[in-house]
């Protein structure tokens, strides 16, 4: 029956994926963007019939903050001209920009699409990005940090990457891309970047459609310019100002994109191999908190399964020196954690490399649902929702795992993010007594 079950699901996906890349006759291309995603939002809820879980969030005792949230939330629901930020934050699983990338358009659909939000540089970092949109450069060899790494060759921004060069003349160019970005397209950008580096502007083609305003304060030495543009547009070309000044120090971190209209702005923040050390810097923070997020989402925990001398005491050590951070720099924000799914290791067995369940995984789980109590934080229990103890199994018989049996094949990921945003508007619902 199982068996059955998986290939009804396999069959279901790989014909809505055909239909979605198809183009009607006489369709211009942004509708036929659009129609690629509205299909991938209606992809059959395979946890339906596979992966039972919570399917609603764990709310602290105190929920001041998450009642704030849910306000906004109504507010927006209700037609206010307003702004709600998310940051999510989190590992290789958030990187590839699925799993958050659907819950984004989700949050979209019913609360309004502000625009997409933060992008990294992650390609000129030396790393994969999500692929709804690129940030291209004439300069190729730049100097860049990870959040990842022990030694920095340079400081790092809210998106947990940094880019540095001693260079005068630099192009960026910021393209969404019109099939798997349809729908963001911006007419404002702000540029993230160190307080004492050398200023973009647009390239001459765009000199009477922008408008740039300067940050003239400091954070954590993190600075803010504004692009505002006539119209939306899904490509800004952007170049460095000509100044003879050499004492320029040029580091660059990313940049947000917003359309102008009121909704949700879901930032999306991934570094592969991320741990909660890795964000656990003063500084790094206190930039993070210049996103100002009604609503922080924490998703790591993969990473840390692994060590060889897993200490769950050792690991909610870790997990809460991050939170004292957040809940000193972001005192209004609600934060929710999330459990990682089980995934797979390589062992050695009768000097074969074999794969076998990381059983670290439910420990990781038990100690993020005990530090969210402890710390009167939410949590969702993704390692529950997607089957608990075993439950990779059924994943890899379904082929919703890739080879290396630890990450998702998007429509897996794309089914985590749907049981997210699931379980948050279920928890909305209730809270507010909405049906």
């Amino acid at each position: 029956m199982m068996k059955w079950i998986n290939d009804w699901n396999k069959w279901i996906i790989a014909l809505l994926l055909l239909v979605a890349g198809m183009k009607v006759e006489g369709q211009s291309a942004k509708e036929d963007s659009v129609a690629v995603w509205e299909k991938a939002l209606a992809l059959p809820t395979l946890s339906t019939s596979m992966f039972q879980g919570g399917d609603t969030l764990i709310l602290p005792a105190d929920s001041s903050q998450w009642r704030t949230l849910f306000a906004e939330l109504d507010s927006l629901r209700a037609g206010k001209d307003t702004v709600i930020s998310i940051v999510h934050l989190g590992d290789s699983h958030i990187q590839a920009g699925y799993l958050s990338g659907l819950a984004m358009r989700l949050f979209h659909k019913d609360f309004g699409n502000a625009g997409r939000g933060w992008l990294s540089p992650l390609k000129l970092c030396r790393t994969n990005e999500p692929d709804d949109y690129f940030i291209r450069s004439s300069l190729k060899n730049w100097i860049y940090a990870r959040c990842t790494q022990r030694t920095k060759r340079t400081t790092i921004g809210p998106g947990g990457v940094g880019l540095y060069a001693n260079v005068s003349a630099i192009t960026m160019d910021l393209i969404v891309t019109p099939r798997n970005g349809a729908g963001y397209e911006f007419n404002k950008v702000l540029l993230y970047q160190g307080d004492h580096a050398r200023p973009f502007e647009p390239t001459p083609k765009w000199k009477d459609q922008v408008s740039v305003s300067r940050g003239d304060t400091s954070i954590a030495g993190l600075s803010v310019d504004t692009f505002k543009i006539s119209r939306l547009t899904d490509t800004l070309n952007l170049k460095t100002i000509k100044n003879p000044d050499t004492s320029f120090q040029n580091r660059y971190y990313g940049f947000s994109l917003l359309n102008g209209r009121p909704g949700v702005l879901y930032h999306s923040i991934g570094i592969n191999g991320a741990m909660y050390v890795n964000y656990t810097d003063e500084n790094y923070v206190r930039r993070l908190a210049e996103l100002k997020p009604a609503l922080l989402i924490i998703s790591m925990g993969t990473n840390e399964s692994f060590g060889r001398r897993f200490s769950k005491t050792e690991f909610e050590a870790q997990v809460g020196e991050l939170i004292g951070l957040v809940k000193r720099y972001l005192p209004q924000t609600a934060i929710l954690l999330t459990t990682p799914p089980e995934c797979y290791r390589r062992v050695t067995s009768n000097g074969k490399r074999v794969f076998t369940r990381n059983t670290n995984t439910v420990k990781v789980a038990e100690a993020l649902r005990e530090v969210a109590q402890r710390e009167n934080l939410a949590c969702w229990d993704l390692f529950t929702a997607t089957g608990g103890a075993n439950s990779s199994k059924r994943w890899q018989a379904a082929e919703l795992m890739r080879r290396d049996r630890i990450h998702f094949v998007k429509e897996g990921y794309f089914e985590q993010g749907r049981m997210l945003y699931r379980a948050f508007l279920n928890t909305y619902n209730r809270f507010t007594n909405k049906k």
